[in-house]
């Protein structure tokens, strides 16, 4: 596994807590616009990825509050990941820069439960209503990682 640093002051440029926005539609159906890092966070291996694994690694560095709580199932928890953000995202750093880790650069499996779980948040999902989809979709590929027990609910 190669792992690749990056620099950034990832609180400053998005804000603590503000990974996900609500917005009540007509239906009055609370909708989550899913925050995405800047373009320019990336490191730029990643920088030259298709444009679904750009999004996914800007989603997961935008949104360390959700995604370390979501398993992965492609079988890395034997490489020491412990939730799916840490296929994206090896070490946050005190100053707020960031250890990325490229993994998910080639697995497609990670690059999708990022996405399900961005495109999940959107339509108003909880936290536990995504760890359960994620389970119920990926589980048949393989044994999920080992998340930190789930305290809270992502939006109630």
């Amino acid at each position: 596994m190669r792992v690749m640093a990056g620099v950034g002051i990832v609180a400053a440029i998005l804000g603590v807590g503000a990974a996900c926005r609500g917005v009540e539609n007509a239906e009055g159906t609370v909708q989550r616009e899913a925050v995405l890092a800047p373009h320019a966070m990336l490191h730029p291996m990643v920088q030259t990825a298709p444009p679904v694994v750009q999004e996914a690694y800007r989603f997961a560095i935008a949104n360390p509050e959700v995604l370390q709580y979501i398993p992965c199932y492609c079988g890395c928890g034997r490489m020491g990941h412990t939730s799916i953000r840490s296929c994206y995202v090896k070490q946050d750093h005190p100053d707020g820069s960031l250890t990325f880790d490229d993994h998910a650069l080639g697995c497609g499996i990670c690059v999708d439960i990022a996405r399900d779980a961005m495109r999940m948040m959107r339509e108003g999902k909880g936290l536990r209503q995504i760890q359960a989809a994620v389970r119920d979709d990926y589980g048949r590929y393989g044994r999920p990682t080992t998340i930190v027990p789930l305290s809270w609910q992502l939006g109630g």
